[in-house]
């Protein structure tokens, strides 16, 4: 397999790109639904909310601490998680910003 070439497009492709990819498992998705769901911190019922083995679920939180839609506090010996409101709302921002360069008005070339 190639690199990906990251270095080659912008600072912004590359976040969008990842923005991207965090919605590309429904797992990733499901966690966030259900983390909005509640309203608050989850410390361990997402196993059993989700269906999916321990440690799968625990990739998908890495994935989704690593790009910062979630934040996790260790209380007692487990984490817990919730949404980070303030990266959320930036993604939002970035993700439509994107999603609607079809609203701005252009000729249209076809």
């Amino acid at each position: 397999m190639g690199l990906a070439k990251t270095e080659m497009f912008t600072d912004q492709q590359n976040e969008i790109s990842l923005f991207a990819k965090v919605f590309g498992h429904p797992a990733r998705v499901a966690i966030l639904q259900h983390l909005f769901k509640i309203n608050s911190c989850v410390c361990g019922d997402l196993v059993n909310e989700i269906g999916l083995a321990q440690p799968t679920i625990s990739q998908h939180l890495k994935e989704l601490k690593h790009l910062g839609l979630i934040k996790g506090n260790v209380e007692g010996t487990s984490v817990c998680y919730c949404i980070h409101k303030e990266n959320w709302t930036t993604m939002k921002n970035i993700m439509s910003d994107f999603l609607n360069q079809d609203l701005i008005e252009k000729q249209n070339c076809c």
